[in-house]
């Protein structure tokens, strides 16, 4: 379903902010999986993300999306195939357009437009139930501009708007990373929820080791750009957020020894 192969990316070549983000990574993902992206800071999980979502080029490689070469495709082409949820509560969505509107221009996410009513009665119709089964209370808000409302509540309804046209794959990058813990527990399993819902083939990006084991069916761990531990099937189901952190210690302490030890794990397990 997604195929990436052998990803090289440098920021900043050839000064002093040199920065090798990522070093030949090769992954494959299959339709309907939940695969969780695990790393430190820096480690190259958000830039594996935004290769995808074709935020930059790549320095070289290839990737794929249901057998289609993607790589130089645009962001904003690869949007009709791609939903995504940021960091950020605040991006993904227009602060001065109300919640219907919003859920509108999502709606037409790779469509081609002309001229016809912005909104109709039954498209307004069909957004109330959506947003209806957030639990949030915000079906009767539907006219209030999205920047009134809070984090959580932004983050709840642009995380519907990614899914509102059932995307080939849903990226999601730290989604609640910059919730408070009440709200973010929220989030997470409105995510779930729709996710399986919808059966929708989903790359998510965390630090947190806790969310990795609860979350998804395989785990990738990411370090200084490249992939070093892959966990599906019985193995992820059997760890713990102490073994990531673990392995995590255990790959610093290597490497202290042997600067090329993640060439070795790599190696090893991917």
């Amino acid at each position: 379903m997604l195929k990436l192969i052998n990803l090289y990316k440098t920021f900043n070549p050839g000064t002093p902010d040199e920065v090798r983000a990522l070093s030949g990574v090769s992954l494959s993902i299959a339709a309907g999986s939940f695969t969780v992206i695990l790393g430190t800071n820096g480690s190259g999980k958000s830039t594996l993300l935004n290769a995808v979502a074709g935020t930059f080029t790549l320095d070289s490689g290839v990737i794929e999306l249901d057998g289609r070469d993607i790589t130089g495709m645009p962001e904003y082409k690869r949007a009709a195939y791609i939903g995504r949820v940021f960091q950020n509560p605040f991006s993904g969505t227009a602060p001065n357009m109300t919640i219907a509107e919003n859920l509108s221009v999502a709606s037409m996410r790779g469509k081609t437009r002309g001229f016809s009513p912005a909104l109709s009665s039954a498209a307004a119709a069909g957004f109330y139930e959506r947003v209806k089964s957030l639990n949030m209370g915000l079906e009767d808000r539907l006219d209030n501009n999205i920047g009134s409302l809070s984090g959580g509540q932004r983050q709840a309804l642009t995380l519907l708007m990614a899914c509102l046209n059932k995307p080939r794959l849903l990226l999601l990058d730290e989604h609640t990373a910059a919730l408070d813990p009440k709200t973010g527990a929220k989030v997470l399993e409105l995510t779930r929820s729709v996710i399986e819902k919808d059966n929708l083939t989903t790359f998510m990006v965390t630090h947190s080791m806790q969310q990795a084991v609860n979350l998804g069916d395989r785990i990738i761990m990411v370090y200084k750009g490249k992939l070093i531990h892959d966990f599906s099937g019985a193995d992820k189901k059997a760890l713990k957020p102490r073994d990531l952190y673990e392995l995590f210690e255990e790959i610093k302490r290597r490497e202290l020894i042997d600067p090329g030890v993640c060439d070795i794990l790599k190696a090893n397990y991917v």
